[in-house]
């Protein structure tokens, strides 16, 4: 459904948000960037029921392989057992509560906990032999001793998530037209795509929601991006500006994303100057794969068009001069850790990667041209609710009553900030 879709008439106004769409008006409250109980509250009504995501298949390469994960303030392994089957456990000894796994990532057929020495084989049963009469001849009989799995384990298309809630709907209803955002993606290449190095982690001292408005936010770019812009222009040879066409998807549940035709280079099938010629003539190869593979409409699409995209409540998946994967997590109603991946195109050649990273690396990692930018303006703004008594509500209306909406207006702000109210209101 396009935003344009969405009932005007229905005017809302709770603790959170002012939804006024016969004015044209929408404000969230500074309260819920600094309120110790509204952070208390989403971890019940937000993290613990939503489907969260937990990381590419890719990760896990080979039967065995596991890494370890905090995923929505619980930590978590990740791991494949001896058949290749995937598993999310929980990081905790059903014993005394230790951390079972403590590697950041390995290949393992058991995980042992090095506070008692419980051993347990990588499909989670508990592995230890104890001395007759140690334990009950039941013991473990109704599987207290095994690692716990969560509550709800499933993928879509490589990508897998987890759900702390055993109610929840399925993912693939929770994604709803978001699945078709991961299956761009995911058509970038023939073989698919695949998480390039490891994982980037940093903090940054600001309410995590605000990085979810920043990721997908087009209004912001020029002013405060200005320095990329310049660099930009001279590797396009011309004027480096933002698209003047783009689109805003409401996506459903929550999720939203933009879409336009950018002025930067894109690896899987758009050339700029800087590149030269040799590109060039590989691109146009993987563009006539592109073509022959999904037909020409969908191919221009992929190749062109680049997008960011908000999965409610904390997935950001950036598909612009290169793919980033971002998640982040709140530690207190100013902090949050953030972790965040480079995805590539299996298969593709040494010199188109080495592009892909090269231009990942200059605006979407935590020292290029972006990062750094918006982790200062998220960070002055965090500082700016400290007057929250004389200025208590953000504006988020622009383009508000447009009947087609740009990536410089707000309404895919409103996609989010509307599900997080639902939630935290019951109304979900």
């Amino acid at each position: 459904m396009s935003v344009t879709d969405i009932d005007r008439r229905e005017t809302r106004i709770s603790p959170y948000i002012i939804d006024d769409r016969e004015r044209g008006l929408f404000r969230v409250a500074r309260k819920s960037f600094v309120d110790e109980d509204i952070l208390t509250r989403e971890r019940d009504r937000i993290f613990n029921r939503c489907w969260l995501y937990l990381g590419h298949e890719s990760e896990l390469s080979k039967a065995n392989d596991f890494l370890t994960r905090n995923v929505g303030g619980k930590e978590v392994i990740f791991n494949r057992d001896r058949q290749g089957a995937f598993h999310a456990f929980m990081n905790t000894c059903p014993h005394r509560g230790a951390m079972v796994e403590r590697e950041a990532r390995g290949n393992a057929l058991a995980f042992k906990c090095f506070y008692h020495g419980w051993a347990f084989n990588n499909n989670g049963k508990f592995a230890t032999r104890m001395p007759p009469g140690t334990y009950p001849d039941d013991f473990n009989s109704d599987g207290c001793a095994n690692l716990r799995s969560v509550p709800k384990l499933a993928e879509y298309r490589g990508f897998y998530f987890l759900n702390y809630d055993a109610g929840a709907v399925s993912l693939e209803t929770y994604l709803a037209d978001a699945r078709s955002i991961l299956d761009m993606l995911c058509d970038h290449g023939a073989d698919g795509m695949e998480v390039i190095g490891g994982e980037q982690k940093y903090s940054i001292r600001a309410n995590w929601k605000l990085l979810m408005e920043n990721s997908y936010d087009g209004y912001h770019a020029i002013d405060t991006h200005g320095t990329y812009f310049e660099y930009l222009a001279d590797a396009i040879g011309g004027a480096a500006e933002m698209p003047a066409e783009t689109h805003v998807w409401n996506l459903q549940n929550g999720h939203a994303a933009i879409e336009g035709n950018a002025p930067w280079g894109r690896p899987v099938a758009k050339w700029i100057p800087a590149w030269g010629e040799d590109a060039k003539s590989e691109i146009a190869q993987i563009k006539r794969e592109l073509v022959s593979r999904l037909g020409e409409e969908h191919a221009n699409r992929i190749a062109m068009l680049g997008r960011n995209t908000g999965i409610f409540p904390n997935l950001v998946i950036n598909d612009i001069m290169a793919v980033t994967i971002r998640t982040f997590y709140p530690l207190a109603p100013n902090n949050m850790n953030v972790s965040a991946w480079a995805l590539g195109v299996k298969g593709e050649s040494e010199g188109f990667r080495k592009r892909r990273l090269d231009n990942f690396l200059e605006f979407l990692g935590p020292g290029g041209f972006a990062t750094p930018d918006d982790v200062e303006a998220l960070e002055s703004a965090q500082r700016g609710y400290a007057a929250l008594d004389e200025l208590a509500w953000n504006d988020i209306s622009r383009g508000m009553l447009k009947p087609k909406f740009e990536a410089t207006d707000e309404e895919q702000m409103r996609c989010f900030w509307r599900e997080w109210s639902d939630r935290m209101e019951d109304r979900a």
